[in-house]
């Protein structure tokens, strides 16, 4: 594995102006979002908007990700898909969400997810997953990525390429009438052949008009999972895989997640709508 040095915070940026004409979520400007009440299950029209704002999500993080390379910041990424995302029309979920500061998470290397743009500057060898999030027309779309930052090691390489294999695994994998269940057992199951470690205290979720509705996605085979798959519901597969444990501490700023033993993780994330023969991933570019 890549012998680099482990990260510590950066200085973060005055948060970013979104234009007055883009509308905000419910929970912009408050401590924590409005619990969500409304069903799992979408009807068309709510999916078909979801559909446009998981297309301009997919199209930001493509456009961070073309400025990735030693030197650069993550706060630059940052920058890149905030203005893309506003130039859409499109509101960047994370900003403000939870008082969460910047328009998409960085998380570089051992940061399991969650990690805050700054002044940290990538260095060849990193590992950097992308996490962004666009509202708009009401809903949300929501995905991630995890990208390679010039000349990096094979254990990691590898580690990234199959934590999306373990992703397109997942998506595979629903059904309408299969318990959620399912998601995690086949994500656990690949990543055992490899001794990875499965990360269980983040999870995928429900999303539509809420940006976290309360529906629950493990990545682990959880006997709790039962909820049964149904056509119209539509929720995140997002997980981190790890190359030691699953355990983790969190960073003083409360949201950047690191695993316990400092080794590498990378994680991958779609939207997806159940559709009566499997899935549909909202979220494509």
């Amino acid at each position: 594995m890549s012998g680099q040095s482990l990260l510590v915070p950066g200085e973060i940026t005055p948060i970013r102006s979104v234009p007055g004409n883009i509308r905000r979520p419910e929970y912009v400007g408050k401590p924590t979002p409005t619990p969500y009440k409304g069903p799992e299950i979408q009807d068309a029209d709510t999916v078909e908007r979801m559909r446009i704002a998981g297309r301009i999500a997919a199209q930001a993080m493509a456009e961070a990700a073309k400025h990735i390379a030693p030197g650069v910041t993550t706060d630059e990424l940052d920058r890149v898909a905030h203005e893309f995302m506003c130039d859409h029309g499109a509101y960047p979920s994370t900003l403000g969400y939870r008082g969460f500061p910047k328009s998409l998470c960085t998380s570089l290397n051992e940061v399991i997810c969650h990690g805050i743009p700054d002044s940290t500057v990538l260095r060849d060898g990193d590992i950097v997953n992308l996490d962004v999030t666009a509202y708009l027309n009401g809903v949300h779309g929501d995905n991630n990525a995890t990208y390679l930052c010039g000349d990096v090691d094979e254990e990691s390489r590898l580690l990234v390429e199959r934590t999306e294999e373990s992703l397109k695994r997942a998506v595979k994998a629903v059904r309408p009438g299969r318990q959620v269940n399912v998601i995690g057992r086949v994500i656990e199951s690949y990543a055992k052949r490899f001794g990875y470690g499965v990360v269980r205290d983040f999870t995928g979720h429900g999303i539509n008009s809420s940006f976290h509705s309360g529906l629950i996605i493990p990545h682990y085979d959880s006997p709790h999972a039962t909820t049964v798959m149904q056509p119209g519901m539509t929720f995140t597969i997002e997980p981190m895989l790890t190359l030691g444990t699953h355990d983790y501490d969190m960073w003083d700023d409360g949201w950047t997640v690191v695993t316990k033993d400092r080794k590498r993780t990378a994680q991958f994330e779609h939207t997806l709508v159940v559709t009566e023969t499997g899935a549909e991933i909202l979220t494509l570019p």
